[in-house]
């Protein structure tokens, strides 16, 4: 009689010679594994408490302006430069990643109301209200400016074309220049109020948008040097942002203490309203995916949503920063930037609890089952009371009751008037059109 016996091969389920770790052979039948949801529940529930003590997305300030900074700019090609204005007239180039100035000078004579970086990226352009615009070359031996640009009136904001050396300023009108040229080679003006930004549009490249005093949101189109449509909003708009995957569409930063997205082909009604703020937005800012953006407030604090969601993700404050005049992502859309009044530019993670630096295979297998984890129980009670709990500054927080309060009261006040008129005298307005006052082609 034969016997034949079972022999394996030690490499069979040994992972390495040098260690003792063994591999897991699981049979996925779920016959077999009864408490497998009771199981996942709780490592979802663990994985959302560690993501919540994890979350550290401060990295560090880049502390050298003796006043606010203002503006900031991305260098089109290299992660680690930034460029930065501030309130007493000095730029700065920025390495992130030594966290230190590169170079420095006095360029305006008062503050430095935009910055922004030539397609090549090897020139910034900078523009103050002592009405210049000088384009600057830091890796010249000399700290003098390219060439200097004269205006009728203080520049406010300053754009660069994506492809072409032509660049738009904004003040009390429209300017569109080329490099090479020291006069503007365009004039465009609808009204009579100070523009306080403009933004070329980077896939629509001949399209500019522009916000005012007087409430306005401008479309223009250089091949026409006409404005395209008006929106008149019931508060000032201070700063806009194109979205870069979805080319006709933007978001303002209002006054209101809300974003709207707009599409520019249909304004007469937002297609998102993004609430949580309780100061005036002073910037935004569009991830590179387009999927994500950045607000900065006059409240103090930093707050990411998704695009089509209308609260915060999250929100980033410190004990030290001040009003936040400028926010930028960064190009791999990995890290956030903020310009405050303290003088400070700080650099912060998009995702809080993220581990910087290299992963090795099991730990990113471990983050992906944890997120996949986190996302399959996310409307559980507990998960999501867990994940969206934040500690935020008490004063924030006593705005935000108060907010909540006067909306309440106001909502309440209109069902009244409503109950006690003719039927149809006062209409519902969505929430998405109760911010617009008019438009107009």
């Amino acid at each position: 009689m034969k016997v034949k016996v079972l022999s394996r091969s030690v490499e069979e389920y040994t992972r390495d010679r040098s260690t003792d770790l063994h591999k897991v052979k699981r049979n996925f039948n779920p016959a077999l594994h009864p408490f497998e949801k009771a199981r996942e529940y709780t490592r979802a529930l663990n994985a959302v408490k560690l993501e919540r003590l994890f979350a550290k997305p401060f990295i560090g300030a880049l502390s050298g302006h003796a006043d606010g900074v203002y503006c900031l700019a991305k260098h089109p090609h290299k992660l680690s430069t930034v460029l930065s204005g501030s309130g007493d007239g000095e730029i700065r180039l920025w390495d992130l990643s030594a966290r230190e100035t590169r170079w420095k000078i006095n360029a305006h004579k008062g503050i430095v109301k935009g910055v922004c970086c030539s397609p090549r990226g090897d020139s910034y352009l900078s523009c103050g209200i002592d009405k210049t615009v000088k384009l600057w070359k830091p890796n010249e031996s000399y700290d003098e400016p390219i060439n200097t640009y004269l205006g009728k009136y203080a520049f406010n904001a300053i754009d660069h074309h994506r492809s072409e050396t032509i660049f738009a300023t904004s003040g009390s009108q429209i300017d569109v220049w080329r490099e090479e040229r020291s006069d503007p080679i365009k004039t465009i003006k609808w009204g009579e109020d100070t523009i306080n930004t403009v933004k070329f549009n980077q896939t629509e490249v001949n399209v500019l948008a522009s916000c005012g005093t007087d409430r306005s949101i401008i479309m223009y189109d250089l091949r026409t040097s006409s404005p395209l449509a008006k929106l008149v909003l019931q508060l000032k708009t201070n700063a806009i942002a194109w979205n870069p995957m979805e080319a006709f569409n933007f978001a303002a930063a209002n006054e209101d203490q809300n974003c709207y997205i707009y599409d520019m082909r249909k304004m007469n009604i937002a297609m998102n309203v993004l609430k949580d703020h309780v100061g005036a937005l002073l910037d935004v800012d569009f991830s590179p995916t387009g999927e994500e953006l950045v607000t900065g407030s006059y409240d103090r604090t930093l707050r990411i949503f998704r695009a089509r969601e209308g609260r915060s993700r999250d929100v980033y404050h410190t004990k030290r920063m001040q009003r936040i005049f400028c926010v930028k992502y960064s190009m791999d859309a990995k890290f956030l930037l903020s310009g405050s009044d303290d003088g400070n530019v700080r650099l912060w993670k998009v995702h809080a609890s993220e581990k910087l630096g290299a992963k090795d295979y099991r730990e990113r297998a471990f983050l992906e089952y944890s997120e996949k984890l986190k996302a399959r129980f996310k409307n559980l009670p507990e998960v999501r009371r867990i994940s969206r709990h934040r500690n935020i500054p008490t004063e924030i927080k006593n705005a935000q009751k108060k907010k909540q309060i006067m909306l309440d009261a106001q909502k309440r006040k209109e069902e009244n008037v409503r109950k006690h008129s003719k039927k149809g005298a006062v209409p519902y307005v969505p929430e998405r059109k109760k911010n617009i006052v008019g438009i107009t082609k």
